[in-house]
């Protein structure tokens, strides 16, 4: 079916999310942090995701305790409808420009995490009055979950703001390249025959 929904509850945050990794690009996102709904909005169209997210969490403390706990969530939910990931991709990247900035993500659905984070944001980068380097927890958090090896490298930006969604918006392509059933193929794209 290549769908999964996932539920998350703690004392810090509570975190639905559905996903379709079949889909069209159609989602309905609600974290409270409305910088996030953008990106995960972005990641959802430019990657053919159908989602849903609902997540609410003590923001009045941080917005680390959500954001990274929707990284958990949307990677365990990414981990579950790929299955046993027969005839898929397994790679995918993108190369993706947004005005002045240009980011590229390269992933690999091989079971093992590990992320290569390399974004220098602007030192005045903020959202709400928190550093925009949160999202590195978020992408480490996905990359752990969902057994993904993710690399994200930022070769220039200036605004926080477009460099953020560049990312984004790569890796909702990079992931949908590397989901893509692949008819010709049988099993898992492994010489060992496991992912």
């Amino acid at each position: 079916m290549r769908k999964a929904k996932i539920e998350r509850k703690t004392k810090e945050t509570d975190i639905k999310i559905s996903l379709n990794l079949n889909g069209k690009g159609v989602y309905k996102i609600n974290t409270s942090i409305p910088f996030l709904d953008h990106m995960l909005s972005l990641m959802a169209k430019h990657g053919h995701l159908d989602i849903n997210i609902d997540a609410t969490g003590d923001i009045e403390v941080d917005y680390h305790h959500l954001i990274e706990d929707v990284g958990i969530v949307l990677g365990d939910a990414i981990k579950k409808a790929l299955g046993e990931k027969e005839r898929i991709r397994r790679y995918g990247e993108a190369l993706t420009p947004m005005d002045e900035s240009l980011a590229q993500v390269a992933l690999d659905l091989s079971g093992r995490p590990y992320l290569i984070y390399k974004v220098k944001l602007p030192k005045d980068s903020s959202m709400g009055g928190y550093g925009m380097s949160i999202f590195e927890d978020f992408f480490r958090a996905l990359s752990n979950h969902a057994g993904m090896n993710l690399h994200i490298i930022l070769h220039y930006g200036r605004d926080p703001h477009h460099i953020l969604e560049a990312i984004f918006k790569g890796f909702g392509r990079a992931l949908n390249t590397a989901v893509e059933i692949l008819p010709k193929t049988t099993g898992v794209p492994s010489t060992k025959g496991a992912l």
